[in-house]
């Protein structure tokens, strides 16, 4: 019998962030209006910034605002913590919770709170954090502004709005800075936050298979290749370990077989202790000696959960792979502490 993941019975909560002006209220404003089915619970920083027509919405003086289309909003004017766990009280009246973060937030408060608070991450885990980018000017503020790269680092998907509005070259050259940074991220170029739902709603970003949709290579660990450093495009390979250069904000990719979960466990919980602040956005999915389940982790800077999730399928390859992204890491040592946990 397969064991079920209390992962399962969990609701969904999608992260929406973005620079001010990227299209993040276009977006909330679709999912809010569209007939998808699905009932959302919204919950955003001010009110007053959604262009949202008010007979649309029901009881205007209170925190909690009911959409005619089934999905609720919410106002952060109180503490997320209170309001989710309000939220909680009217169960099956949603599907998932979306929370969007204003223009200049770190989104590593809002991730963080799933993880930290018992009673919401008991029944709420985050599904993923979603970027909107604006294109034309994205460049500019990765150069003034802290947030808006760190917004690109906490992505696992990232809407790549306004692509109307520059040349090709120069939406090239944003992909390339944002590659740079977060490597991983499912990318979409929109025009007016435009991009189907379900591409940005229950992406499961806790399960890192989607990184082999954007580098098929990714486990590609050919000892050949171990050493033949290409600096040229700003990058270089170590095996299953990508290290990029031109930005403070580097990945740390490492593709391993089994592992020893006995040496993985405190291996890990150090790791993330020590280098937590520089880490930004931690993932893997594991294959433990003698398990038959997948073990999955996802963290922010020092927050870590995981658990032990879906068998492997009969012939797919038992293989561990992780990802950390982050500030002034040391990808050699923690690709060599990752490698010392093998089974």
């Amino acid at each position: 019998m397969n064991a079920v993941s209390p992962a399962d019975s969990k609701i969904p909560v999608t992260v929406l962030t973005g620079y001010l002006g990227a299209g993040k209220t276009t977006l909330l404003n679709r999912i809010l209006t569209e007939p998808h089915g699905k009932k959302y619970a919204v919950i955003v920083n001010e009110f007053g910034e959604i262009g949202i027509d008010n007979d649309l919405v029901v009881g205007a003086d209170e925190e909690v605002f009911e959409m005619n289309n089934g999905c609720i909003c919410c106002t952060v004017r109180g503490d997320l913590i209170r309001i989710i766990e309000g939220l909680m009280k009217r169960r099956g009246k949603f599907d998932a919770i979306i929370v969007e973060t204003t223009g200049l937030a770190d989104p590593a408060p809002v991730a963080q709170t799933f993880f930290i608070d018992q009673d919401v991450s008991d029944k709420a885990r985050l599904d993923a954090v979603v970027t909107v980018a604006d294109a034309k000017w994205l460049i500019e503020r990765l150069a003034d502004a802290p947030e808006a790269k760190n917004q690109i680092a906490f992505a696992d998907v990232i809407l790549l709005n306004k692509t109307d509005l520059v040349t090709p070259q120069e939406l090239a050259e944003v992909e390339r800075r944002i590659r740079t940074i977060n490597p991983y991220a499912t990318l979409h170029r929109t025009q007016k936050a435009a991009v189907p739902l379900e591409a940005v709603l229950g992406r499961n970003a806790f399960d890192l298979d989607r990184i082999l949709e954007i580098e098929p290579a990714f486990l590609e660990t050919d000892d050949a290749h171990d050493h033949d450093h290409h600096h040229g495009d700003g990058h270089h390979h170590h095996g299953g370990l990508h290290h990029h250069h031109d930005d403070e904000i580097q990945s740390v990719a490492i593709a391993l077989g089994e592992v020893d979960p006995e040496r993985f466990m405190p291996w890990i919980s150090d790791l993330i202790q020590r280098e937590g602040p520089n880490i930004l956005r931690s993932k893997g999915i594991l294959a433990f000696s003698r398990e038959p389940r997948r073990f999955v982790f996802q963290g922010v800077h020092q927050i870590l959960d995981g658990d032990l999730q879906r068998e492997w399928k009969p012939g797919e390859e038992r293989r561990s792979r992780l990802v950390f992204i982050g500030r002034d890491l040391d990808a050699e040592a923690i690709r060599r502490g990752a490698e010392a946990c093998a089974a």
